[in-house]
């Protein structure tokens, strides 16, 4: 069975997988996602309201754990560290290697600071994960 390894797991990457698995729904593909963070895919667009209840489940998004599905191995909290292009294979921070048959770097973005006076003192921060 060819494996898909997914490196990521923000909303794109969870959208991925659902037009992945919608695609094969006979389970030909086994889809291995490698999420850096603790929890499954969730709505950062909203994370400004989230300080309304500071409750994370406001912001899942449905069936971003795979919950019942064989097809899709979910690894909370593995980072990928590192990509063998030659042997088709990722390293994770736990130094498990994955093997690939297919690889979509799904790691996101980075928010822009500007460059003001200030913007690195104590206290002065950005946000882009519920941690």
């Amino acid at each position: 069975m060819p494996t898909l390894v997914v490196a990521g797991h923000g909303m794109v990457a969870h959208r991925l997988v659902e037009a992945v698995r919608a695609e094969d729904p006979q389970g030909t593909w086994h889809v291995v996602v490698l999420s850096e963070e603790p929890r499954p895919a969730y709505d950062r667009v909203a994370l400004t309201s989230y300080v309304d209840t500071w409750d994370p489940a406001t912001l899942a998004l449905p069936g971003s754990d795979y919950a019942g599905d064989a097809h899709v191995d979910l690894r909370l909290g593995e980072l990928a560290v590192s990509v063998d292009r030659d042997a088709k294979t990722v390293t994770t921070a736990s130094g498990d290697v994955v093997s690939y048959d297919a690889l979509v770097l799904a790691t996101g973005s980075r928010p822009f600071v500007p460059p003001v006076p200030g913007h690195d003192l104590d206290g002065c921060f950005v946000y882009r994960t519920i941690e």
